[in-house]
């Protein structure tokens, strides 16, 4: 394929697709999921996800796709059948390469975990479970359906059929002490061997946490106290051979999650369904893409015009600059200074990076790199700030 308008120091090409749906509305959850009770009709849905798939390969054409995201939402609602006749409409249209990484997230309910088979034989070659917590009663307060035995027997039956899987737990949960999420941890670590992601709960906007914590009904822990939880995080993790690559992503070294490394090293993505965000490079340069949020109206938007975009802005070489640094300072490996310069069109600032530098929040690292210090990851969004003024 030409190597006009692909991006400078490319990090892969992948694909993610937004699955809206979820049985139910988790109270600390602000992502783009909506519950429908008479159900979905996904005959619809699909011819919405192809043709918008077909609209994102014309602006992207030639691309070999290296990894590919069903998220959501819920996925895992999504028969088999669907899922494969999504990976086949993105194999028609782009070229998908033999090692390419596809994952699905998926409720570690028993109904749906049955379904993994189904995936496993539609292409799907890893899965992530939102497990978020093997405490029963924290389960139940975060709004979850599962019960920690059916996580747990899902967990078995992903490792049955996926030899790479994962799941998602979520800490510093209300009146959780450091002694039992470092019994949680462990527990985990046990089932997980490979990766996991460990999140720092946070009150989100818009949410049902959000109102309660407001109205002083829930209690999260201090500062201090999610502080010690972070730390016995990294502690435990390293200790298991699993430490972080990510913020919140821990994984054997190789067992990252390719897409996700995608976003972070500032790859170039299409993102396709209701509310799905993408960075592709055009004749325009790096163009950043959202879809209309709404499910419904967005499948509407694409039968009638072919694709469901609702915003669509040249990003600027300042704009680049500053994506390229708010992502890949998340990782561990850092960042290429070099690859800053290019995009943003001047170095960072030696005094800055200095100062940061002198405080042992920032240091340098092989071939040059610059990486945030296992001690600058609790202020990551101060230094990136910094560095970015």
């Amino acid at each position: 394929m030409s190597n006009l308008h692909l991006p400078p120091f490319d990090a892969g090409f992948g694909v993610y697709v937004h699955w809206p749906f979820c049985q139910s509305k988790c109270p600390y959850c602000d992502f783009n999921s909506h519950v429908r009770r008479g159900g979905v009709d996904e005959a619809s849905f699909l011819e919405a996800y192809r043709r918008e798939i077909a609209h994102m390969a014309a602006l992207a054409p030639g691309r070999d796709v290296s990894s590919i995201f069903f998220g959501g939402g819920t996925p895992s609602l999504m028969k088999p059948a669907t899922v494969a006749a999504i990976l086949d409409e993105i194999g028609r249209l782009w070229s998908i390469r033999p090692d390419c990484e596809i994952t699905l997230e998926a409720n570690p309910t028993s109904v749906e975990a049955q379904r993994f088979a189904g995936y496993r034989a539609a292409g799907v070659n890893r899965v992530s479970l939102g497990v978020q917590s093997l405490v029963e009663a924290d389960l139940k307060a975060l709004g979850r359906l599962h019960t920690v035995g059916e996580a747990l027997v899902a967990v078995s039956i992903a490792a049955k059929h996926f030899e790479r899987f994962s799941f998602d737990l979520i800490y510093a949960r209300p009146g959780q002490t450091v002694e039992a999420w470092r019994e949680e941890l462990v527990e985990a670590l046990a089932h997980a061997p490979t990766h996991l992601s460990l999140y720092q709960l946070t009150i989100e906007p818009d949410t049902m946490f959000k109102q309660l914590y407001d109205a002083g009904k829930l209690l999260i822990p201090d500062h201090d106290a999610a502080r010690a939880l972070y730390d016995v995080t990294q502690e435990i993790c390293g200790k298991y051979g699993m430490p972080a690559y990510e913020v919140s992503n821990h994984a054997r070294p190789g067992d990252e999650c390719r897409h996700n490394l995608l976003y972070w090293r500032y790859g170039e993505y299409a993102g396709i369904g209701p509310g799905a965000h993408g960075r592709l490079y055009t004749e325009r340069g790096r163009r950043a893409l959202a879809t209309e949020r709404s499910p419904e109206t967005w499948r509407d938007y694409v039968l009638r015009d072919g694709h469901g975009i609702v915003s669509d802005e040249a990003l600027s070489h300042e704009n680049e600059g500053d994506e390229f640094l708010l992502m890949g300072l998340r990782l561990t490996e850092g960042i290429d200074p070099k690859r800053f310069k290019l995009l943003k069109g001047h170095a960072l600032d030696a005094r800055r990076v200095s100062a940061l530098s002198a405080e042992g929040l920032i240091e340098t690292c092989g071939e040059g790199r610059l990486r945030v210090s296992p001690s600058g990851f609790p202020v990551l969004d101060a230094i990136v700030a910094d560095l970015a003024a």
